[in-house]
C-alpha cells in the first residue's frame, strides 16, 4: 500500500511500512529525491529566523540540511551516530528513534562544537514524529553553547502536529493495519489518497 501527498507542492506516493501488529508508517525518505529537496528546502527557509548554523542528525535529514545551507549560504553541522577516530573531546547524547530498532547515540567532535558555540542554530530534519531525534539535537546543541532558534521539518507525523515549538510543511498520520490514517483531527490532513 502506498499514502499519496503533496510535499512542497509535489505529489508523491510514500510505501506503508509496519512498525508494529498496531502501528504503520508511511516511508518518507528524501535520498535521492532532488526535486523535493530543492522544493521543501525553500518553503523552509521562507519560514526561518535568523540563523548563522544549521545542524541534523545523521542521515535522512542530511540532504535537507545541505539544501538549506547551500541555498541560505549558511554553514551545517551533522551530528554522527558514532564516534570516529579523528573526531576529538566528544559530547554525547542518547536518542531513541520510531524508525531505528535500539538506542544510538548522536554526538559532535570539537570541530562542530566551535562552528556552534554561541551561535543562533537551526534544527532540520526531514520527519518529525515521537520527537526523540529532535530533543537529542537540542540536547547536544544546547551542550556545546549553541542558541536554538527554530526546529524545522518537512513533515510532522501524528501528534507531532500538535507541537508549538515546531515548524513543518505538512502533516503526516499513522496508519492502522488496513492503511486508514490513525489520526483525531480530520483537520490537519487534507483528502489523504491511500493506493492499495
Amino acid at each position: 500500500m502506498d499514502y499519496r501527498m503533496k510535499i512542497a507542492g509535489l505529489e508523491r506516493r510514500l510505501p506503508l511500512s509496519k512498525v508494529t501488529d498496531d502501528l504503520y508508517i508511511a516511508g518518507f525518505i528524501m535520498f535521492n529525491d532532488v526535486d523535493v529537496t530543492v522544493a521543501a528546502a525553500r518553503e523552509l527557509l521562507e519560514k526561518a529566523p535568523e540563523f548563522d548554523v544549521l545542524i541534523t542528525a545523521e542521515s535522512k535529514g542530511i540532504p535537507l540540511c545541505y539544501e538549506m545551507a547551500r541555498q541560505s549560504g549558511k554553514p551545517y553541522i551533522v551530528a554522527r551516530k558514532g564516534e570516529k577516530v579523528y573526531m576529538n573531546d566528544v559530547v554525547k547524547v542518547q536518542v531513541n528513534s520510531i524508525t531505528t530498532k535500539g538506542e544510538q547515540i548522536l554526538c559532535l567532535g570539537r570541530d562542530e562544537r566551535e562552528v556552534l558555540d554561541g551561535k543562533r542554530v537551526l534544527l532540520a530534519d526531514d520527519v518529525i514524529s515521537t520527537g526523540e531525534s529532535i530533543a537529542a539535537l537540542e540536547r547536544l546543541v544546547e551542550a556545546v553553547g549553541g542558541n536554538i532558534v527554530g526546529k524545522f521539518a518537512v513533515l510532522a507525523e501524528g501528534e507531532a502536529a500538535d507541537r508549538k515549538d515546531i515548524t513543518y510543511l505538512e502533516y503526516l498520520p499513522l496508519f492502522n493495519p488496513d492503511g486508514t490514517p490513525q489520526h483525531t483531527n480530520d483537520d490537519r490532513a487534507t483528502n489523504p489518497h491511500l493506493d492499495k
